[in-house]
């Protein structure tokens, strides 16, 4: 194990997460207003209405995923009895899927960026930095979960995943990681230089879900009917008027 080792699996996700926290913190401090998508429907509408639930709803499954292969050890999967062919077939046709309509849905927003003049013109430099690298982690992805099919896969529950959960103890285990097959290394670095970036464009609008949504009052809405009628009123009041009613044609 080499100082660069040390540098790249022991000390720079600690450096990634220093600024994935306080450039949020300066981004909401700075710039609170920013913490939007800049929506570009009004642009275009068609294109986005099949890129957009495409990416997003194929990136919820993607972080699904690596959520369970990363947190979940490969002991608690054995005692449920899960065996291995299930669990790699699993991880090959689930998360092969959602990566690739992740990955379709952002070939199509991108197109959609550069086809509309005025979307392209409302891209950022952030923008510019940010698209190329996401890209390239969905690739690096894709194909680290295509190594699966070979006759001896790469178990990375047994490499990454320990070295992954090994940075909450504050003790990364950087021998895990510098034995991974090369492509989980350049993956987790993509991942990183993802996350370096983040707040500084417009991804950092996935810290603003609206999950008070889910548990605030309903809003009230009254009909017209509901509005104050000082002929109902003195009809609850004193009785209905006896007085005969007025021609149709005469407005009250």
């Amino acid at each position: 194990m080499n100082h660069l080792h040390i540098a790249l699996w022991g000390v720079l996700p600690y450096l990634v997460l220093t600024v994935l926290v306080a450039g949020t913190a300066w981004r909401y401090r700075y710039d609170r207003f920013g913490f939007t998508t800049r929506s570009s429907q009004l642009h275009e509408h068609r294109l986005l209405s099949v890129g957009g639930p495409l990416f997003h709803y194929g990136l919820l499954f993607v972080v699904a995923g690596h959520a369970v292969g990363l947190l979940v050890p490969e002991s608690f999967t054995e005692r449920l009895h899960v065996q291995e062919w299930l669990y790699r077939a699993n991880a090959l046709i689930v998360g092969g899927t959602a990566g690739l309509a992740t990955l379709t849905g952002l070939a199509i927003l991108l197109y959609r960026r550069l086809r509309v003049p005025a979307v392209r013109a409302a891209t950022s430099r952030s923008d510019r930095a940010v698209y190329p690298v996401l890209v390239c982690v969905l690739l690096a992805g894709l194909t680290a979960t295509a190594t699966t099919l070979q006759s001896d896969p790469y178990d990375y529950r047994l490499g990454v995943s320990v070295w992954f959960r090994s940075l909450f103890t504050l003790d990364p285990n950087v021998p895990a990681m510098a034995h991974a097959p090369l492509v989980y290394q350049v993956h987790a670095l993509l991942g990183m230089a993802l996350f370096a970036l983040w707040p500084f464009s417009r991804l950092v609008h996935a810290f603003t879900a609206p999950l008070g949504y889910l548990v605030r009052p309903y809003v009230v809405y009254r009909s017209r009917g509901a509005r104050h009628n000082p002929a109902r009123a003195h009809t609850a009041a004193h009785g209905p008027d006896r007085r005969p009613a007025p021609h149709p044609a005469v407005r009250r």
